[in-house]
C-alpha cells in the first residue's frame, strides 16, 4: 500500500482564483504594471494571491518572508508586500528553499516529468541571464498541453510556450 503527502493546498480554490482575475486584476491589490516591457510587472503577485487563495498562509519572519498587508484606505497604493511576494525570482526560490528545508510553508518541488502536474502547480520562466523573470500558474490542459493564465500580459488559459520566450522553464508541484 502506498502513502501519498496530503496537501491543504486547494488547487480548485487557486485556479478559481486565477480564472476569475486572470483577464481583470483584483481592485484589492496593487497592480505592477510592465516598465519598458521587461522590467516590472504583476505576474509574482498575482501567482501570490492564487497561492494565498489556496490557503497558502503569510509568513511574516524567518529567512524566507512572504507577505501582503492592505492598509485599509481607500488606495492599495499604501499596502506593503515582501519583496517574495511581487518578484518572480524570489518567489521561485522561496518556494524551492520551503519545499528543501520542509518548511511550514507553501512549498514547491521543481519536477522534470510533466505528466505530473496538475491544475494549479507553478510554472516559472528563466531568461538567457539565469534569473527567473517570469511566473504563471497550470489553469487547464487541453489536448494534451499544459495552459496556463498569468499577468504582465494578462492572459488566461494560454499554451505555457505561447506565453514569454524563455531559455528554460521550470515546473513546480504546489504544496503546503
Amino acid at each position: 500500500m502506498e502513502f501519498f503527502k496530503t496537501s491543504k493546498y486547494s488547487r480548485i480554490n487557486a485556479v478559481n482564483y486565477a480564472r476569475t482575475y486572470a483577464l481583470h486584476p483584483n481592485p484589492s491589490f496593487r497592480y505592477f504594471p510592465l516598465i519598458d516591457n521587461e522590467t516590472s510587472g504583476d505576474c509574482a503577485n498575482f501567482i501570490s494571491q492564487c497561492l494565498l487563495a489556496g490557503g497558502a498562509p503569510m509568513i511574516y519572519n524567518g529567512s524566507h518572508p512572504w507577505w501582503y498587508n492592505k492598509a485599509n484606505t481607500l488606495s492599495t497604493k499604501d499596502d506593503t508586500w515582501s519583496v517574495t511576494w511581487t518578484v518572480a525570482h524570489s518567489l521561485y526560490w522561496t518556494l524551492k528553499v520551503n519545499e528543501q528545508s520542509n518548511a511550514n510553508a507553501i512549498k514547491g518541488l521543481e519536477i522534470y516529468d510533466t505528466s505530473l502536474l496538475e491544475l494549479g502547480d507553478l510554472i516559472f520562466f528563466e531568461g538567457n541571464n539565469g534569473n527567473i523573470f517570469h511566473s504563471a500558474i497550470i489553469t487547464s490542459f487541453r489536448y494534451g498541453q499544459t495552459l496556463v493564465s498569468h499577468h504582465s500580459f494578462e492572459a488566461l488559459d494560454i499554451y505555457y510556450k505561447n506565453s514569454w520566450p524563455a531559455k528554460r522553464v521550470h515546473f513546480f508541484k504546489i504544496s503546503l
